[in-house]
């Protein structure tokens, strides 16, 4: 048995957040310079390159990529052979607090969804929490902003829809959505479980690696027709036209009843921001 102060986890988060709100990653950047290649229109490029010039400036000058710095998800898988010294949510707040204080992050956490106001420190986090084996604790911090956010919907097909019943609607909802999710765009899509199942694994596919492949054969073929057919919508970079409005398709799946299909579709902006780290 490993015993670990939550200390440990509030310090994790707090570099994290901070690092993930100016630090969008060299893979990245360079998926967006392929991007411009392959970009067939020239406000389209340019709208490419000014996203870069922002990013690159963030990098440097160590502030954020975008004012919206958003609402914290973080992913916790927790092995067994973990002892936790403390109250995991409130350390996992803790660091949120702190980061989004020192590095002067835009607080963007309303106190409730009908009277508003705001909490002032962009607390409480949406914190996900996994058992597994080991005696390793892995932590994935998203900061989630509300224009890609508000896009994204779950919608309960029935298995005759099928795969073009699920292309449909993915496409149906890009297209609608125009240039308010600041594409292009990183498409988390889950398949399966239940309502609430599947909108946590599209959230979930959205913290995969840019360029992995689905282990899944009939999901990576999915992903990549998807891919092809968003990219002939004409949205475009912010929304301006051309062949770039999305940059990746990401599918994960999760049995389901005999009596549903599952879709959950979660649009993330190209401030693809989130960063794991394993203590």
């Amino acid at each position: 048995m490993r015993n670990v102060d939550v200390k440990e986890i509030t310090n994790v988060i707090k570099a994290l957040a901070l690092d993930a709100n100016c630090n969008i990653g060299k893979s990245f950047i360079d998926e967006l310079r392929e991007a411009i290649k392959r970009e067939k229109s020239q406000i389209g490029k340019q709208v490419l390159e000014q996203i870069i010039e922002n990013d690159e400036i963030a990098l440097e000058n160590h502030e954020p990529m975008c004012q919206d710095t958003g609402m914290v998800v973080v992913f916790l898988e927790i092995g067994y052979d973990i002892h936790l010294n403390g109250d995991i949510y409130d350390a996992v707040n803790e660091g949120v607090r702190l980061a989004y204080d020192e590095g002067k992050l835009r607080k963007s956490v309303a106190k409730h969804p009908i009277t508003r106001g705001n909490t002032n420190d962009n607390t409480p986090a949406i914190i996900h929490v996994k058992l597994v084996a080991g005696d390793h604790i892995k932590i994935t911090l998203a900061p989630k902003g509300g224009g890609s956010e508000n896009m994204s919907l779950v919608k309960m097909l029935i298995p005759s829809d099928g795969i073009e019943g699920i292309k449909k609607l993915v496409l149906h909802t890009i297209f609608y959505a125009g240039g308010k999710p600041c594409p292009p765009l990183v498409v988390g899509i889950g398949l399966g479980g239940n309502l609430e199942q599947s909108a946590l694994i599209a959230k979930e596919a959205l913290m995969r690696d840019l360029n992995d492949i689905n282990p899944d054969p009939v999901l990576a073929n999915l992903e990549k027709e998807l891919l092809d057919e968003i990219n002939l919508l004409g949205v475009g970079p912010m929304g301006f036209g051309g062949s770039t409005t999305a940059l990746a398709v990401k599918i994960n799946a999760y049995p389901c009843h005999i009596a549903s299909l599952p879709v959950a579709i979660n649009l993330q902006c190209h401030a693809s921001r989130h960063k794991s780290m394993t203590i």
